[in-house]
């Protein structure tokens, strides 16, 4: 007979665990593989009837949701860090797949946000802006330590200038230490049009969006921040509670 199966998931970074219960709660299938697609795919085929799988937050989650998805009744990203566990409680990866299909089945689990709503291609572009500005910043900061650390008055953005380059090295007396700074001015450069491509790309696959000319229509919204928003947020619909009062824009 075809029952409803709750399956729990253990991942690691090479292997998965797995434990499968019935609507009972009676523990009829245990297994562990590879990390991989086909093997994950043909276990959870496999299986007869209304299928729930659930796992927890972490570094594969969004592949292994994106993968099972189209073949499951229900699946639910799990938060590790609200799991009712119980202080002292044996741990390992058998007994840890056993208790998250039992979670499942008793709806014991608080989901995390796993739904792109067509969004992919943009939170992936995100993605990439948001690096290549962090490393910017990251090396912008270490060439200003350079300079401070020697008493070099470093304020504004002169010192980051291919312009203004030469003057601020000639002040580093040190072969090391100018040769290091010299690295870090090579990094920027590459990094720079980097991060113009990656914004360039994430303002073109925004607009692409129904939502981006309704929020480009609230003040102080620009382009990158519309952009940003609509891959974090996605849909309003995540939210429990709806927005009150009239947030587009006043009619005339």
């Amino acid at each position: 007979m075809n029952t409803d199966k709750y399956i729990g998931m253990d991942v690691h970074s090479e292997t998965v665990s797995i434990a499968v219960r019935d609507s009972a709660g009676k523990l009829i299938m245990e297994a562990t593989m590879a990390m991989e697609t086909s093997s994950i795919l043909a276990f959870v085929k496999g299986l007869q009837g209304k299928r729930h799988v659930t796992f927890e937050e972490g570094i594969h989650a969004a592949w292994l949701y994106e993968l099972l998805r189209p073949q499951v009744t229900e699946l639910l990203v799990c938060d590790p860090r609200q799991l009712p566990r119980h202080k002292g409680e044996n741990k390992n990866d058998k007994i840890d797949a056993q208790q998250l299909s039992e979670w499942l089945r008793l709806g014991a689990l608080k989901p995390v946000y796993h739904r792109h709503h067509g969004l992919g291609t943009l939170s992936e572009s995100v993605r990439s802006y948001v690096t290549f500005s962090s490393d910017t910043t990251r090396v912008m900061n270490r060439l200003k330590a350079i300079y401070r650390g020697r008493a070099i008055p470093s304020k504004g953005k002169q010192a980051y200038s291919p312009r203004f380059r030469d003057a601020w090295l000639n002040q580093l007396r040190q072969p090391g230490v100018r040769r290091r700074a010299e690295l870090f001015y090579q990094q920027l450069d590459l990094l720079g049009p980097l991060r113009q491509e990656a914004r360039k790309a994430m303002i073109a696959e925004s607009r692409k969006q129904a939502a981006h000319k309704v929020l480009r229509s609230i003040p102080t919204l620009g382009p990158v921040r519309v952009a940003i928003l609509m891959a974090v947020i996605q849909t309003p619909h995540r939210f429990r509670t709806k927005p009150t009062g009239n947030c587009g824009p006043t009619p005339a």
